[in-house]
């Protein structure tokens, strides 16, 4: 059994920058090298991953070099959705020609942008036997995880399963262009971050003894809107922020996403879970929340009641950051402070399990069919506001569904 992981990073963005941070907290693995199809921007994450002491990252030339060093054991890959596909062949091409081995590979939500891509990641990486792990930071935050533990100890054990949960993500948009952009990304808020709050709320109706097969998708409800973005006044600002590419008075994506899930339970239970998402969140920065309610018991958890808040007056007129909070939105005022995002957030949990996976001493609790199967309620969810109405889950033809969005024929 190995003693320490050597690990790749595909990417070289903010979710990149954000798992550098995680690995702070990480026992017996070093970050070692860094791909991005821009050289400087992977020259200057490698040398992040130096300056906070997680590993002696230097930047590769190809996914393909990577992978073909013997120091790197593990890929994390951390690019954006258009470029999964071709991340993950070139992966697995190097694998197959005998050049490289690797004892793993986690990748980040979603794990692609529809069910067909989605199903061809996970058929690439089984045709080479590679141990894989999906990347989703919100289950391992460490209020969910405690709170769920205690309150199915507690509460469900002596008073009954809980049978609501609500889950959402909300800010006021993504960093990159990309993101933006429907037929890059694969659509909007519900494909960028419905991924987590849809599978949080089975995670917190799911007894942690048991699978997560135990509590099953049944019928799937959801809407879709562009309530800020494509206003006239606020589509020229995103133009002039994020380049020519995005225009949302020609090609929206929705701002705004709200889901409901109802849950078939392998005690004859129906349980349900909401969750919405929004790039139109007007607040301090970034807002993750959750509840979980049994017949006796709740839970209750917002990332923005961090236990710390800073006061500035008018006369403190500094420059615009995200020093305080991810997403923030303003420098003045009473300001919540999130200390360390990348452990509240559920980044550091999430390395550590991983690490601890592709080494051999943990199972993994998510996996790329977790993956794919969060990409089918992902797009049942675009399936169903489609069609404005209710649908049985899997619905007929989800393989082969790509959404309106993603087409960039979608009209508010």
């Amino acid at each position: 059994m190995a003693k320490r992981l050597g690990i790749g990073m595909v990417g070289s963005g903010f979710n990149a920058k954000f798992h550098m941070l995680g690995f702070v907290g990480v026992r017996d693995a070093d970050v070692l090298g860094v791909w991005s199809p821009n050289a400087e921007n992977a020259a200057t994450t490698a040398g992040i991953a130096k300056k906070l002491g997680v590993g002696d990252a230097k930047p590769y030339p190809s996914i393909a070099a990577m992978v073909e060093d013997p120091a790197i054991d593990a890929i994390w890959l951390s690019g954006p959705n258009h470029a999964r596909i071709e991340n993950v062949e070139e992966m697995v091409s190097t694998i197959e020609r005998g050049k490289g081995t690797l004892k793993g590979v986690a990748c980040e939500k979603p794990l692609a942008r529809n069910v067909k891509e989605a199903q061809q990641v996970l058929d690439l990486v089984n045709k080479v036997g590679l141990p894989h792990g999906y990347l989703e930071n919100q289950l391992f935050a460490p209020q969910v995880e405690a709170g769920r533990n205690l309150l199915w100890a507690r509460g469900a054990k002596l008073t009954g399963r809980p049978y609501l949960a609500r889950a959402a993500e909300e800010h006021s948009g993504p960093h990159a262009p990309w993101f933006w952009q429907g037929k890059l990304q694969g659509g909007g808020v519900l494909n960028d971050m419905m991924c987590h709050s849809s599978l949080l709320v089975q995670h917190l109706l799911t007894d942690p003894t048991k699978p997560r097969s135990s509590v099953k998708p049944s019928r799937v409800t959801a809407h879709i809107a562009s309530l800020k973005w494509s206003r006239p006044a606020y589509s020229k600002k995103l133009t002039a922020t994020m380049g020519k590419d995005v225009n949302y008075d020609k090609s929206p994506s929705e701002d705004f996403a709200s889901l409901v899930i109802e849950f078939e339970t392998d005690d004859g239970h129906r349980v349900l879970g909401e969750a919405s998402t929004s790039w139109s969140f007007v607040g301090a920065g970034l807002r993750l929340s959750a509840e979980l309610l049994g017949p006796e018991y709740s839970l209750a958890w917002n990332s923005l009641d961090s236990g710390l808040k800073l006061f500035f007056s008018r006369e403190v007129q500094g420059k615009a950051g995200e020093d305080l909070v991810e997403k923030q939105n303003a420098e003045m005022g009473q300001m919540p402070v999130v200390a360390n995002e990348a452990s509240a957030y559920g980044y550091e949990a999430e390395d550590r399990h991983f690490v601890n996976v592709f080494l051999g001493r943990e199972k993994p609790t998510l996996t790329f069919d977790d993956g794919l199967q969060v990409v089918k309620v992902l797009m049942t969810a675009y399936m169903s506001a489609e069609q404005g109405r209710t649908l049985d889950f899997p619905p007929k033809d989800i393989e082969s569904f790509v959404p309106a969005v993603a087409k960039g024929t979608w009209k508010p």
